[in-house]
């Protein structure tokens, strides 16, 4: 009598071939890849926070990167505006109800483009500021200095407190049927999450 015997065959997979270097040289490649992707569709992120107690109240200094999509870039040289909201709020948690809500403060950024002078424009209420490139204009949105966001006398000394602090872009001051777009594509709507981070009120700085 003659034992038969079977034999499983296992499919090799394809990385398995590939020597480590060939392999690192994928990963590098995906990894670019994936940069790209996020890059084209744009982002606003935050880099670093910096909220300081000086004679006239807290002053909140910032630096966000903004990058937009080429379709929002391509609407900006054509003549579209772009505004952008900076929100900015202090709470005081309460473990017995909801947070206090201390202070709030938004300031808003309109980008605009001038074919004529072909520069990008970047205006904050009545002041504005004129640039060779997008570039340089993102620049200026995402770079804050010693912005007063609230009074000394708001905040107790030595009680605990939340700041939060995010940048959008503002979709319902877009022409309407841009608006009706960024209902439902993702290229014409650009926010960043909110950054949250816990401080302690304390006297103002000697200077």
């Amino acid at each position: 009598m003659t034992a038969s015997s079977t034999h499983c065959c296992r499919s090799r997979s394809p990385l398995s071939d590939l020597t480590p270097r060939a392999l690192r040289a994928l990963l590098f490649t995906l990894l670019m890849c994936v940069h790209a992707a996020c890059s084209a569709a744009g982002g606003i992120t935050m880099r670093e926070l910096r909220l300081d107690s000086t004679d006239d109240g807290y002053q909140l200094s910032t630096d966000i990167a903004v990058t937009l999509s080429p379709r929002l870039a391509e609407a900006v040289t054509r003549g579209v505006a772009l505004y952008f909201i900076l929100e900015f709020d202090i709470r005081r948690p309460r473990w017995y109800w909801l947070d206090e809500n201390v202070a709030e403060r938004t300031q808003t950024y309109r980008l605009s483009y001038y074919a004529l002078t072909r520069q990008y424009r970047v205006s904050t209420g009545a002041l504005h500021q004129s640039f060779d490139s997008l570039e340089e204009a993102l620049n200026l949105i995402g770079r804050l200095r010693s912005w007063p966001v609230t009074e000394h006398n708001r905040l107790k000394t030595g009680e605990s407190y939340v700041a939060s602090l995010r940048l959008r872009l503002d979709v319902t001051q877009l022409p309407k049927p841009f608006q009706l777009s960024a209902m439902s594509n993702r290229d014409w709507t650009l926010e960043s999450e909110w950054e949250r981070w816990g401080f302690t009120a304390r006297a103002p700085e000697a200077r």
